[in-house]
């Protein structure tokens, strides 16, 4: 059974209260169109350079085998690609996660900037 008395209710914090209009008007504005293309700007290259990334070792094993075979010390290319693809995708959320904390910043400055000139409603 849960305590709903230690969950805060999202919907009566103040950062929730806007109205309609409010989040109408937010989407609508150009600091807004910006935040979306900034990000649509950072997410789509990392999604495709991961993707390419994630698809060329099946693809390098299955027409390439000679090469992905050659040994580096006592592993072979193919081995050490595919462990690199751990690194890469801790590098690529790490990135993100310092992204996303500027398009935080940056939602959080357009969301104010509306309760601003609502008058502090």
């Amino acid at each position: 059974m849960t305590n709903s008395a230690s969950k805060p209710d999202a919907a009566n914090s103040p950062q929730y209260k806007a109205s309609q209009s409010t989040w109408n008007a937010i989407a609508e504005s150009q600091e807004f169109k910006d935040l979306i293309a900034t990000n649509k700007a950072f997410v789509v290259p990392e999604v495709v350079f991961f993707v390419v990334y994630y698809v060329a070792l099946p693809v390098l094993v299955g027409y390439a085998p000679q090469f992905m075979s050659i040994r580096v010390g006592w592993v072979n290319l193919a081995y050490l690609f595919a462990l690199s693809q751990f690194f890469v995708a801790w590098l690529i959320a790490g990135l993100y996660v310092k992204a996303a904390n500027a398009f935080d910043r940056l939602a959080d400055d357009i969301v104010n900037k509306a309760h601003d000139s609502q008058g502090g409603k």
